[in-house]
């Protein structure tokens, strides 16, 4: 279990008396100073508890970089991001990144020789990049509603977004904080994405725009970008209604372009507006930084940049944060220029052969139903499969356990276990897998799902399937009946 809670109003050292042997408050400042290495010693003992980031397979987030990286990200820690003019190299840098991302998704007017001919910006993780792209997307719709039914006609209407119920948590923030009508498309227990035909039938006039998802966290899939463009297009001649789209490529939009180059999903469809994506997810950066790109200048309205002086020049700014560290955008760049196109290929294909072999392993143990396979982006996502077990059997052995314990060898599906059983069983290996319930439309659906990046080698990947099988042999053995029925998620 997490250790997240602390009875005792004190933390005690272990050092019986090379370092310190005083406990201190844990919850109020220290009345004393202590020495740099005893803090250290305290503050480092206590992060061994979070385990190895490595072996968390539920996060999309980059756990390992190269020596020469994090060299950089120590030498610019101290570099403040807004400060432009007083580190010109640091934005010049910035500059340079946001082009390099707008041109891998090939937006209009770039130029060789003016990092300003691209828009778009630097942030920290796609979050703040959702929250840029859906503002730009609703005074854009103010805009057109203020043309067609005066400057104040927008105030008299609700906006909505329409996207799926597999989308992450922050677009339900981005609604209820700026005050936008959230329209989710179910799913299917047969299908995870959504469909164009979803799409055309939830628009209307007051629609801001429609979320596509290259690389759902649910299951790491592809939506069909292209085609709901297309359906658009057909509304739009049918009816007269222009509903631009925004990509949210968090997860696949440093992995597609590389190993799918000629899938059409960016600023190749002329209805794509925006596209935000994470370089601390398969940009392979440490956390946190993230990009958010329009098509052209046309795409962010004026109004949401603001000019400052007060730091030594004149500089606009469209951030929702203000002061943060230069050393993400550093250690971006630095990837950048260490892998070229070529490198990121390199490497996104020798993440998605180790996920593609881990999923071949699950569909020749039989236990498992795979649901993706690792070859749109490096994720697995699996279930175990239905008459894995003798259910008489496990019946059986539950003991009766269904009516004592709310149902849960009913969860377990006839098997004797869950796939929390599984997630919280692997744990003790040192793995986290996480195991969640699918979205609306599937939710009667439990998903494991595993998360393959750069330090996830081959050798770990055949480590975490030799102790899934011995994980599988001994939950058939003991058959908990779906003890474990938490219902945690990882984004």
């Amino acid at each position: 279990m997490p250790h997240v809670k602390y009875r005792s109003p004190s933390i005690a050292p272990a050092y019986t008396g090379r370092l310190s042997t005083d406990p201190i408050p844990s919850l109020r400042l220290p009345v004393e100073p202590m020495e740099p290495a005893a803090a250290y010693r305290f503050i480092h003992d206590e992060l061994m508890l979070d385990g190895s980031s490595r072996l968390n397979l539920a996060t999309f987030v980059t756990t390992w970089m190269d020596p020469e990286a994090e060299k950089l990200m120590a030498e610019t820690f101290d570099k403040n991001m807004i400060d432009k003019d007083e580190y010109p190299a640091t934005a010049a840098i910035e500059s340079r990144c946001v082009s390099m991302v707008a041109d891998l998704f090939h937006a209009e007017n770039l130029r060789d020789d003016d990092a300003a001919s691209a828009v778009g910006v630097s942030t920290v993780g796609s979050s703040e990049a959702v929250m840029l792209g859906g503002l730009a997307l609703k005074w854009r719709w103010k805009q057109r509603v203020a043309a067609r039914d005066g400057e104040d006609g927008w105030k008299k209407r609700t906006p909505n977004l329409v996207m799926g119920a597999n989308v992450q948590v922050v677009w339900e923030k981005f609604c209820r904080y700026f005050e936008v009508e959230p329209r989710y498309l179910p799913m299917a227990e047969d299908r995870f994405v959504i469909t164009p035909e979803q799409v055309v039938a939830a628009v209307d006039e007051d629609t801001i725009g429609v979320v596509g998802i290259l690389g759902t966290t649910y299951t790491g899939e592809l939506e069909p970008i292209a085609e709901i463009c297309a359906a658009l297009d057909t509304l739009e001649r049918e009816t007269g209604l222009d509903i631009p789209v925004h990509v949210d490529a968090a997860s696949g939009g440093f992995v597609v372009p590389f190993l799918q180059p000629d899938l059409e999903w960016d600023f190749r469809l002329p209805r794509v507006a925006s596209i935000n994506v994470s370089g601390h997810k398969y940009g392979l950066t440490y956390p946190g930084i993230g990009f958010v790109v329009w098509r052209n200048a046309d795409q962010l309205p004026e109004e949401l940049v603001f000019r400052v002086n007060y730091l030594g020049g004149d500089m606009p700014t469209f951030t929702l944060n203000f002061s943060r560290p230069g050393n993400q955008v550093v250690a971006q760049y630095y990837n950048f220029l260490r892998l070229g196109r070529a490198g990121y290929t390199q490497v996104m294909q020798t993440l998605s052969e180790t996920a593609r072999w881990f999923s071949d392993q699950l569909v020749k143990s039989h236990h498992f139903e795979v649901i993706s396979d690792g070859s749109q982006i490096p994720v697995v996502a699996f279930r175990l499969a239905a008459g894995a077990a003798d259910s008489a059997g496990a019946a059986d052995s539950a003991g009766g356990r269904a009516d004592s314990a709310g149902g849960r060898a009913d969860s377990a599906g006839g098997r004797g276990f869950n796939e929390f059983d599984v997630s919280t069983s692997l744990r003790s290996y040192g793995w986290q897998v996480p195991a969640y319930t699918m979205p609306d439309g599937a939710q009667d659906i439990t998903v494991l799902r595993v998360v393959v990046r750069e330090g996830f080698s081959a050798d770990l990947a055949r480590s975490l399937w030799a102790d899934l099988q011995a994980v599988i042999e001994h939950l058939s053995e003991i058959k908990p009946g779906g003890y474990f029925t938490q219902e945690h998620f990882a984004h």
